[in-house]
């Protein structure tokens, strides 16, 4: 009986995800794909019917399409070539020579809307001895657990660079958590301008931005901004499928940051990743301010970034009254 319950559970457990990656991939067209989904559901239950009255021959009806979406779901390739929205339309590539970090396809766009904006790539230069500052900078769209994660570079000079890991969708391709299980996404990282990428989130896509200063080492910081660039220059050789779980825009971080600074412990709040100031909080990697509660309030930054008539320019506007920052 205990095998007969095991089948069961696992008929049930790879009907369900059987259905959900046919329904998100569809790959036959809409109507053929919803009668796969009901001949495979269908088989499904007559394989658990038939093993739970002891006839294993349903075990054998379920093996071959079981077989036949295995062999679908392994031809499915992440890919350089695909018709691309124009925010993720090229790749981020990267040399370091020396102390001489060079960054090619800056994103640099001027928004106006979402679908209204002047597109600029540029090909920029950075001195990694010039790095001063890590921040971590969080983007809100709906649940408070969820958040998208973004890690801007602060430089002498008072410019700054900002890298996310983020899905790079196809034009007209809408997001979709569940889709980010099922290999609908191909992985990008992404360099912006601050002006850039954390502006459309609050100004154009009404989001709501929080930013925390890390306290890292000078060496860890440089690392980091270099690990980065090693990580896009994979992605331009070798493509990946973006996973809500595995390799979205946190798990990526820490996995980096984890090769840098060994031991961080792994956390429900790395996927939960609206939560990361708790886990930056409980580990010691923020300063200047008494509690969570104050981080939270001094980080947000959303008004600060829609003020356009403020004289002050667009990051330090952002970080005035943030912890841990000074002379702002």
């Amino acid at each position: 009986m205990a095998v007969q319950a095991g089948f069961v559970l696992f008929a049930v457990a790879a009907a369900g995800w059987g259905a959900l990656a046919l329904w998100v991939r569809r790959p036959a067209g809409v109507p053929f794909t919803y009668a796969l989904i009901v001949i495979w559901v269908l088989v499904a239950l007559a394989a658990c019917v038939l093993v739970g009255m002891g006839r294993w021959a349903g075990a054998l009806l379920f093996a071959g399409p079981a077989a036949a979406l295995a062999a679908w779901w392994l031809t499915l390739r992440p890919s350089q070539h695909r018709d691309w929205e124009p925010s993720v339309a090229r790749l981020l590539q990267g040399q370091v020579m020396g102390d001489t970090a060079t960054l090619h396809n800056v994103r640099n766009f001027q928004w106006r809307g979402p679908q209204d904006f002047d597109a600029r790539w540029e090909t920029r230069q950075y001195s990694l001895a010039a790095i001063r500052s890590v921040d971590l900078a969080l983007s809100y769209w709906s649940h408070t657990a969820i958040a998208h994660t973004l890690v801007s570079f602060g430089f002498a000079d008072g410019d700054y660079l900002v890298f996310s890991v983020e899905i790079r969708r196809r034009k007209n391709d809408r997001f979709s958590e569940i889709g980010g299980f099922f290999r609908q996404y191909e992985l990008s990282i992404v360099a912006a301008d601050e002006r850039d990428i954390l502006q459309v989130r609050t100004n154009v896509r009404h989001e709501d931005g929080y930013l925390y200063r890390v306290q890292m080492a000078p060496d860890d910081m440089r690392a980091l901004f270099a690990e980065y660039i090693n990580q896009a220059n994979r992605l331009t050789e070798r493509p990946r499928f973006y996973n809500t779980l595995t390799a979205n825009c946190t798990t990526l971080v820490y996995r980096m940051v984890n090769r840098i600074v060994a031991g961080l412990p792994l956390d429900y709040r790395l996927l939960a990743s609206g939560y990361l100031p708790e886990y930056l909080y409980d580990l010691g990697a923020l300063r200047g301010a008494g509690s969570l509660q104050e981080y939270r309030r001094r980080g947000r930054y959303t008004e600060r970034a829609r003020d356009t008539a403020s004289p002050l320019p667009f990051s330090r506007r952002i970080r005035a009254g943030v912890p841990g920052i000074e002379d702002l």
